[in-house]
């Protein structure tokens, strides 16, 4: 989560964009038992072409689905609470679900760090895809050790604006092609008809549910090993560490009223406070992240049973 020169990585995607079913695909066929990232016939198991196996085992590392460890790769605590066989939402059926996925993805500097870079720190609302390549290039030179080659980092800029943004569709183009990526669903990168421009703004975000937004904050405090955040570093962010307000587009409006929202549904867990003129946000007791998410998918079930 915090950002650190030394461990970065760009272009493990294999060019591939997050496509719909492969987080499923993956996650079903590792509880199975095999090493099926390692296996020979990885691709005849997963139904893809070789490439596409190794990308399929980057977004899931990209999103802190699944961790290695010692020579066997594992679900980790957020990776069950959704794949499980007893899974909150295993087939991405609810739009939450993408929203958590985009936060595992952007808050992760060490695995996605173009993805880190781009919702945290990157802030012009219009661009061209040759302006982000440029500014991820200056990104990389300035901040990250090593080098990197420009094609990559153009590369990485491509597959990020795919993965946002939803695509027109020419006649004849192949079907898997033709998906979108989950991630254009959120609206958090259009593309302007008429240019080749494209917009990334602060916005009401309705669609965000409250808890997932709690539950980046309990990730952030936990980084931090802090119980209470300024309302603004929680906008904004502290140096190396992702901006909750950023990540999700969010004017400061709709975040300060989806923060009321979780005090007022959690005030066991959540309470805002003035102290000495500054607005801040308390967590009580010692709830991990993963918990929170139960908050929204067991409304979500008795809604659906009601």
């Amino acid at each position: 989560m915090r950002f650190n020169p030394d461990k970065t990585a760009f272009g493990r995607h294999e060019t591939f964009a997050l496509r719909f079913g492969w987080l499923t695909k993956g996650t079903q066929a590792l509880m199975g038992g095999d090493p099926v990232f390692e296996a020979d016939d990885a691709t005849v198991q997963l139904g893809v072409g070789k490439n596409m196996v190794s990308s399929i085992r980057y977004w899931l590392q990209a999103a802190r689905i699944i961790v290695r460890q010692g020579d066997a790769w594992e679900l980790t605590k957020t990776g069950t609470y959704i794949f499980d066989d007893d899974g909150f939402d295993p087939y991405l059926e609810d739009e939450a679900t993408i929203w958590l996925i985009h936060w595992l993805i952007a808050s992760n500097p060490e695995m996605a760090t173009t993805w880190w870079w781009f919702f945290n720190r990157f802030h012009k609302p219009e661009f061209t895809s040759a302006e982000l390549a440029a500014a991820l290039q200056d990104f990389a030179q300035a901040q990250v050790k090593g080098r990197h080659a420009g094609s990559t980092l153009k590369t990485d800029a491509a597959v990020l604006l795919r993965m946002y943004v939803r695509s027109s569709v020419a006649t004849g183009t192949p079907v898997e092609e033709a998906l979108d990526s989950p991630m254009s669903i959120l609206g958090l990168i259009s593309d302007l008809q008429g240019s080749k421009t494209f917009e990334s703004r602060p916005a009401r975000r309705d669609s965000l549910p409250a808890p997932i937004l709690g539950f980046a904050i309990l990730e952030l405090l936990d980084a931090l090993g802090e119980r209470q955040i300024p309302i603004e570093d929680v906008m904004r962010g502290r140096t190396g560490l992702p901006a909750i307000g950023a990540v999700f587009r969010l004017t400061e409006a709709a975040l300060l009223a989806k923060i009321e929202r979780l005090v007022h549904d959690l005030p066991d867990l959540f309470a805002l406070r003035e102290t000495a003129g500054i607005h801040q946000l308390y967590v009580f007791g010692r709830s991990a992240p993963a918990e929170i998410l139960a908050a929204h998918y067991a409304d979500t079930f008795e809604e659906a049973a009601a």
